[in-house]
Formats: structure tokens, C-alpha cells, sequence
């Protein structure tokens, strides 16, 4: 199944990261609420990896006020056999 890299951002003042926080805790989404959070480190965004079918399932599993706003990334993996074989098209294709 596709993974997803899910970045959510919000505002940056106090009243913002509780709202989004607190928004997310009340989804009932397990995704959503065990959410990564970069506040603490002045980088006002959540982070979600989730296994889902597509992109669009990714956009519906967060909370609507945060859905036009989220940047959704398909995430791979790749074995060194794989990523060797990526590289040399790479550099083929230049």
C-alpha cells in the first residue's frame, strides 16, 4: 500500500498551535492525533505518515479547516540494488 508524508502548517502565535493541536486530538483519526509537531522548534507545521491508497485519501483524513493548505508527499523506499539502478537512469537521462 502507498505511504504518504502528510505536512500540515498552521499560524504561529499560541492561540494558532493550540487550535491545530487541539483540532487534530479531536479528529478520533489515530493518524491525526499522534501527529509530529515542530512548534517547539518555531516550525509551526504537523507532520503524518500514513498508509493509504491515494493522495486524495491522504487530503480526506485530515480535518477540513487544514485540507487546502496540506502538501501531500507519496513516499518510497528504494533496496541499494534499486537505488543504484535509479542513479544510472538519472545520470543517463542528463
Amino acid at each position: 500500500m502507498p505511504k504518504f508524508l502528510i505536512e500540515v502548517p498552521h499560524g504561529e502565535t499560541k492561540e494558532a498551535c493550540e487550535r491545530a493541536v487541539a483540532v487534530f486530538l479531536a479528529t478520533g483519526s489515530h493518524f491525526v492525533a499522534n501527529a509530529d509537531w515542530g512548534c517547539a522548534d518555531n516550525v509551526h507545521k504537523a507532520w503524518i505518515t500514513a498508509e493509504l491508497d491515494s493522495k486524495q485519501d491522504a487530503v480526506n483524513l485530515l480535518p477540513p479547516a487544514f485540507r487546502k493548505d496540506a502538501t501531500v508527499v507519496l513516499l518510497e523506499n528504494y533496496s541499494p540494488a534499486e537505488a543504484e539502478e535509479i542513479i544510472k537512469k538519472h545520470h543517463s537521462s542528463l
